[in-house]
């Protein structure tokens, strides 16, 4: 859907106005497009740890231009500020406002990333303290920054070296441009495991991936990216979303499956139809999901329990029966969307935001046994993405919700199509466990 007010004050006169009166001035974000280099400028690595030292030799070797001192009003494509040995709060003075000196050379659609240890590593108080003031400060830079810039940071768990390979999976993720609508989010990684991709391209040659819910919206994003980075494809949906399915289905050149994803057996039939026709599943994108929003006060049987079974428990059936699977990949992947609504709650959403928040605690109690299998489960939780469903939401409401984030726009479905993407490779095998906003930062909740 366009956004008609982006588009007026992005340039001429609006522009102007909307300046001097301090309306919002989306920025054009800086997104994917399949053989464009990670980054077209220097990218200034802050830190005086070895591990600062082994991260910005690992960046030499992707042929980015590195710096290790900021140069005085040279432009920069990103930020990356090296905070993994701080154990007080005292530690943060210098490394910080070393990198603001920079943040004024930022160029459009840059990028500040964070590389810190989590407060719940069960450290001293005063090493807790200091990680834990990255994590405010970080999300507050991001708050701060503009012209599409974003501000992520990557936290290693345990022993996890900032240029183990799954930091780095991570890294790389964040500096570029699939994560254009990714702000403010900090992403664990709990191992140093991933697989650079031999072909950074197509991270998912090879790999069978189901997407559910895949005939419009989000899901038909999802099922592109993922052809576009090399997955075979097989795309569920309900049987009256067939002809959509089967024209989706047609472009990405997989096979369609109409199934109602929330009978029993559905895992069983999902694990046979891959075998069959594709001889492995590798990736599981648990994306349907319904919305039957009522005020709770009027809620009826009905609209809970239809939301309840579709958006969570059919979820939670097909994971059983997948990780039960011995015939499936040796590292299956499962990713689910969740919402910010299931993280902050919206009002008149008290199903869905149950749900939502369900596939929440299922992803982190789901991924001991994933990770016990050789594989890992995530979630993604977008927040106002332009879809038809959003189209509907009276035009003020609309134009509000946009604006309610850090990039003061809405999101795209390839937005959350290019999370989900990055999770379903080997690449992120070091993550497990995390949900991932996709919501440019949204000013209402965590």
């Amino acid at each position: 859907m366009t956004d008609t007010y982006a588009q007026l004050v992005s340039k001429g006169p609006a522009k102007k106005i909307a300046r001097k009166l301090g309306l919002p001035q989306p920025a054009a974000l800086r997104r994917y497009e399949p053989g464009q280099p990670l980054l077209t400028g220097p990218v200034l690595v802050q830190g005086s740890s070895s591990g600062a030292d082994e991260l910005a030799a690992a960046l030499l070797g992707w042929d980015l231009d590195v710096r290790r001192h900021a140069v005085p009003r040279e432009k920069l494509a990103a930020i990356v500020l090296v905070l993994d040995t701080i154990s007080s709060p005292e530690d943060l003075e210098a490394p910080v406002l070393a990198a603001a000196a920079s943040l004024r050379d930022l160029a459009p659609g840059g990028r500040v990333i964070t590389v810190s240890r989590p407060a719940s590593d069960g450290v001293l108080p005063a090493a807790a303290a200091a990680r834990q003031g990255v994590e405010g400060l970080l999300r507050s830079l991001a708050k701060e920054l503009r012209a599409g810039a974003t501000g992520n940071g990557v936290l290693l768990a345990g022993d996890v070296a900032p240029a183990s390979p799954g930091a780095l999976a991570a890294l790389r993720f964040f500096l570029s441009g699939r994560s254009a609508f990714v702000d403010g989010q900090l992403l664990t990684v709990s191992t140093g495991d991933g697989a650079v991709p031999g072909n950074f391209d197509k991270p998912l040659a090879g790999k069978t991936a189901v997407v559910t819910g895949a005939a419009r919206g989000i899901g038909a994003a999802i099922a592109r990216t993922l052809h576009r980075d090399g997955a075979n494809l097989v795309l569920v949906d309900v049987p009256a979303a067939g002809d959509h399915l089967a024209a989706v289905a047609n472009e990405v050149r997989g096979t369609a499956l109409q199934l109602d994803i929330s009978i029993e057996d559905a895992g069983q039939r999902i694990i046979s139809h891959a075998l069959q026709r594709r001889g492995s599943l590798d990736i599981m994108v648990h994306n349907a999901g319904i919305t039957r929003d009522k005020l709770l006060a009027n809620m009826d049987h009905a609209r809970w329990s239809s939301v309840i079974n579709i958006n969570i428990a059919s979820q939670l059936r097909i994971n059983d029966a997948i990780l039960a699977d011995d015939r499936l990949g040796k590292a299956p992947r499962i990713v689910s969307v969740a919402s910010t609504s299931g993280i902050a709650g919206n009002r008149g959403q008290t199903n869905y935001a149950a749900s939502k928040a369900g596939v929440v605690g299922m992803v982190r109690a789901t991924a001991p046994l994933a990770a016990a299998a050789g594989g890992g489960v995530n979630a993604v939780a977008p927040g106002f993405i332009e879809t038809d469903m959003t189209a509907r939401i009276p035009f003020a409401v609309r134009e509000v919700a946009r604006r309610l984030n850090s990039l003061q726009q809405g999101g795209l479905p390839v937005d959350v199509a290019e999370a989900i993407a990055f999770l379903s490779s080997d690449a992120a095998s070091g993550i497990n466990g995390q949900v991932l906003r996709v919501c440019g930062q949204n000013l209402v909740g965590a």
